[in-house]
């Protein structure tokens, strides 16, 4: 996708356990509707993998996301918490279907807010697979008292249908655009969680060797 306009960079993390369907939430943002394949679940993820896509905001700048799918085994725990102080939004994800992933989200959520420093992070409940209501075994008012109790808002979303995978990343942002213009969240040097993008620092003649998907701003 094209990326040059681009004003800030967000970077944003999706955390849950493992097989809540992260990877698959971030493969159909990133390539859309046409052309993903959803019929076998991806290989689990070893560490951390990054992705990226270019976000017009609404009454906003353009921004470009750095997405961050991290493994939710317990054995790749140490890797992932040492990303957590660089971010400044997260979707926490669980699985309808799976009442331990949904159980365990204050215990992801506790550990990001224990890494973090003065800067607010935007969180995002995400109740993902939502498509197999036949085998659910959280209901939409248990997200609700969880989203509320944790202070943040939550979106059901499937992967497999594509419903509201978009919506929660534009809930995310947006969230995160209004903490900016807020003052809760400020541009410092030392932390990736938000960056200012200038664009003299990008040379013209090499947007066309990029690859397609890259950013270029």
């Amino acid at each position: 996708m094209e990326t040059w306009g681009c004003r800030y960079q967000f970077r944003i993390a999706l955390l849950g356990e493992a097989a809540v369907g992260k990877t698959s939430l971030l493969r159909r943002y990133v390539a859309g509707a046409p052309g993903l394949e959803t019929e076998s679940e991806p290989e689990p993820t070893v560490g951390v993998e990054f992705y990226s896509r270019a976000l017009q905001l609404t009454a906003g700048p353009r921004v470009k996301l750095q997405l961050w799918d991290t493994a939710g085994q317990e054995r790749f725990r140490c890797i992932t918490r040492s990303f957590y102080r660089n971010v400044v939004g997260v979707l926490l994800v669980f699985d309808v279907t799976n009442r331990k992933s949904f159980e365990h989200i204050p215990d992801w959520h506790q550990e990001v807010m224990s890494t973090q420093g003065p800067n607010k992070v935007i969180f995002l409940l995400v109740g993902h697979k939502s498509d197999l209501q036949s085998t659910r075994c959280v209901s939409t008012q248990e997200e609700e008292e969880l989203a509320a109790s944790l202070g943040m808002a939550f979106v059901e979303t499937s992967a497999k249908n594509n419903c509201n995978v978009a919506l929660a990343f534009d809930v995310l942002t947006t969230g995160i655009q209004q903490a900016l213009q807020q003052g809760d969240i400020k541009l410092e040097e030392d932390w990736g969680g938000v960056r200012l993008i200038h664009r003299a620092q990008i040379p013209r003649s090499c947007s066309r060797k990029q690859h397609p998907g890259s950013c270029q701003c």
